[in-house]
């Protein structure tokens, strides 16, 4: 592995911020980004992210390999959650597995988006329509996980129904914004889009400091309890993303020739959602604890994948 990705990687200012979070929890510092200055923060990166996957889609020749690339990323969401849902069902109960199993089969836009950073920091390209691969994957995880749940539960009445579940899925804040921006990108026209260039791609890697330095306070709240539960969940959260990414990472070679797009593959694999997946949990599967799919996402594989993932996903891809 190049030593000197993974050192830049782990200079980079905004995972530094992250971690700067984790140490003022630590310190038992006061640090705090208000709620209110946090969700429209996050809206301003789904937003940005959308717009500008939506003018590069613009631009892509119409081929086959769009269409193969979606594709692609529903069959991940839809499969991932199934083999996760059955290592784990034994050990920590239906629900609980299923909640799990749809947040590593789903994906982190955040993760998504601190991705695009890193990918320009080594000056590598990825195609617009990676943009909307990732909107499309939200949904199917989070769609198979209850479905597994409901399919093994011994509880005849168990929170939501699929078609709810489904409904709820597409239109969560976070996927209708990723799809809504996605498609006003790839409607402007080029001189509309250098109107707001500006807002969308001046500023972004500031946000994405700030946010992610918010990450991290959430993150080092919830870490310590987390890391005292169990071994195996822990063990489970290091686990899934490296294996899930560096699957992805090697065999996306043999049909997506793109560096940046099998290195986004691979991301997505390995990310695990913590928005959209907990809200909807929340109404399809009460019984699952979000003291435990939650920690696993947010404290822990979500820096690993910024840390040390990123490099090792490259490096397979070679």
């Amino acid at each position: 592995m190049d030593l000197t990705i993974l050192l830049d990687n782990l200079t980079n200012p905004a995972l530094l911020f992250f971690v700067l979070g984790i140490v003022a929890v630590r310190l038992k510092s006061d640090l705090a980004i208000p709620p209110n200055s946090s969700k429209f923060i996050s809206i301003y990166l789904l937003f940005s992210i959308g717009f500008k996957g939506g003018q590069e889609l613009a631009h892509s020749p119409n081929d086959i390999s769009i269409a193969i690339a979606i594709l692609f990323g529903i069959t991940l969401a839809a499969i991932i959650p199934i083999y996760v849902f059955f290592l784990i069902k034994k050990r920590l109960g239906v629900e609980n597995a299923g909640a799990i199993a749809a947040a590593y089969g789903s994906i982190s836009a955040v993760t998504f988006v601190t991705a695009v950073t890193f990918l320009e920091t080594l000056d590598l390209h990825f195609n617009g329509h990676m943009v909307a691969v990732m909107a499309f994957m939200e949904a199917p995880a989070i769609v198979v996980g209850v479905f597994l749940m409901k399919r093994f539960s011994s509880e005849k009445q168990m929170g939501m129904s699929l078609k709810e579940v489904f409904g709820h899925a597409l239109t969560n804040g976070s996927v209708l914004l990723i799809f809504g921006s996605l498609l006003i990108g790839f409607l402007a026209n080029d001189a509309q889009a250098e109107g707001i260039k500006p807002f969308t791609t001046d500023i972004f890697k500031g946000f994405l400091a700030v946010f992610l330095l918010d990450m991290g306070i959430v993150s080092g709240k919830k870490l310590g309890a987390f890391l005292t539960s169990g071994k195996f969940t822990t063990t489970l959260a290091v686990v899934l993303p490296l294996v899930n990414g560096s699957l992805v990472a090697f065999f996306t070679q043999y049909f997506i020739p793109e560096i940046g797009d099998r290195f986004m593959f691979a991301i997505l694999a390995a990310s695990a959602s913590y928005i959209a997946v907990p809200a909807a949990m929340r109404l399809a599967a009460p019984n699952a604890n979000p003291g435990i799919y939650l920690p696993m996402a947010l404290a822990i594989t979500f820096p690993l994948n910024i840390t040390i993932g990123f490099p090792i996903y490259l490096y397979i891809i070679g």
